[in-house]
C-alpha cells in the first residue's frame, strides 16, 4: 500500500523573487511549507548570492521543468574592476588584483566578442559534477577541479551604465548553461584587468518575468490569511511554443489512462495543420492540460499524463 504524501495536491506556478542570501533548495523548503505543497520543485538554480527570478513548479507542474529549462534568461549584474575572487563574485576570497580600469568605449568595443555560440570555462565554484562530485566540493576541499569549456549561446549583453570608475552594470539574455559570472570574469580578462560580479539579479525566465515575482515574505504573510491561489500559474504556462489539441471526454479519458488515441479525428477538428509525426502536443480538454503527448505512427501517444 503506497504511502500517503503529506500536504496538499497543488499544482501549478508560483514566481518567487529570491532574496539574496538563501539557496534555491531553501526557497524550495519555504514554498512548501508555506503552501503545504506536495511536491515543489524550481526551474533553473540561482547562487545564495543572486536575486530575481526563482520560478516554483508545483504538482503536475514538476512534469513541464524541463520545457523551462531550455528557456532564454535574463539578468542585470554589477560587474567591479580589479579584483578576482576565488567564487567569481564577491563571496570569494581575492585571488588576484589588477590596477587596470576599462573605459566605457573599450568595454562597449569588447561586447560583441560575448553575443552569439561562445565558449566559457565554468566557475570552479559550480554544481558541475567532475567524477561524480561537485565541483565546489573539490574547490572547497582545496583541489583544484579541472572545468572543460563548453557552448553557450549569448543572445543580448548590453553595458547599462557607468555607476563608478570601480563598477559597471550590465544587461544580458542568455540560453541555457551560462554562468553570469564566468561571463564577468571573461570579459573584465579581455578587457586587460580583473573582475567579479558584485550584485546579480535575474529578470526573467521564459515567459515568467520579475513583474509577476512575489517575494516570499509576502508569501508567508497570504498563506496565513488565505490560500494565495491568485499567484498560481497554470501548468501549461510554460507550454505556449507547443501546439495544443483539443480532445473529447472520451479521447481525454483515455490519454489519461495512458492509452494511444488515433490522431486523425483529432486533427480534423483542430485548426493546426502542420502537425508532423515526432511532434510533441499539448492534448487539452474543457481547457485543461490532459497529457504532454507525441504523434507517431497515426496516434496520439501520452508520455507525461497529468494527475489533477
Amino acid at each position: 500500500m503506497a504511502r500517503k504524501r503529506r500536504g496538499d495536491p497543488v499544482h501549478g506556478w508560483i514566481i518567487i523573487d529570491k532574496p539574496s542570501g538563501l539557496s534555491s533548495n531553501a526557497v524550495v523548503g519555504r514554498v512548501r511549507r508555506i503552501m503545504n505543497a506536495q511536491k515543489v520543485g524550481h526551474a533553473g538554480t540561482l547562487d545564495p548570492l543572486a536575486t530575481g527570478v526563482l520560478p516554483m513548479a508545483l504538482g503536475e507542474a514538476t512534469k513541464t521543468v524541463s520545457y523551462l529549462m531550455d528557456s532564454k534568461k535574463s539578468y542585470r549584474f554589477t560587474l567591479r574592476w580589479g579584483e578576482k575572487r576565488s567564487t567569481d563574485d564577491c563571496e570569494g576570497a581575492v585571488t588576484q588584483t589588477s590596477d587596470a580600469r576599462p573605459t566605457e568605449e573599450q568595454i562597449i568595443a569588447a561586447l560583441p566578442g560575448f553575443i552569439g555560440d561562445i565558449d566559457q570555462v565554468p566557475p570552479a565554484y559550480s554544481a558541475i559534477k567532475i567524477d561524480g562530485k561537485r565541483a565546489y566540493e573539490l574547490a572547497r576541499a582545496d583541489k583544484d577541479p579541472q572545468m572543460t569549456s563548453r557552448i553557450i549561446h549569448i543572445a543580448e549583453f548590453r553595458l547599462l551604465g557607468i555607476i563608478d570608475s570601480e563598477r559597471a552594470e550590465f544587461e544580458v539574455v542568455s540560453g541555457k548553461g551560462a554562468y553570469m559570472r564566468a561571463l564577468a570574469r571573461d570579459l573584465a580578462i579581455r578587457l586587460g584587468t580583473l573582475g567579479h560580479i558584485e550584485t546579480l539579479r535575474r529578470t526573467a525566465v521564459g515567459p515568467f518575468h520579475e513583474k509577476q515575482a512575489i517575494s516570499l515574505d509576502k508569501l508567508e504573510v497570504l498563506g496565513h490569511s488565505a490560500p494565495p491561489s491568485e499567484h498560481l500559474l497554470p501548468v501549461e504556462t510554460v507550454l505556449d511554443d507547443i501546439p495544443a489539441l483539443a480532445l473529447t471526454e472520451t479521447e481525454a479519458r483515455k490519454l489519461s489512462q495512458g492509452q494511444a488515441i488515433p490522431v486523425l479525428p483529432v486533427a480534423n477538428r483542430s485548426p493546426l495543420k502542420n502537425i508532423s509525426q515526432g511532434d510533441v502536443v499539448c492534448a487539452m480538454a474543457e481547457g485543461k492540460l490532459v497529457a504532454l503527448a507525441k504523434i507517431k505512427g497515426g496516434e496520439i501517444r501520452p508520455f507525461r499524463v497529468m494527475n489533477f
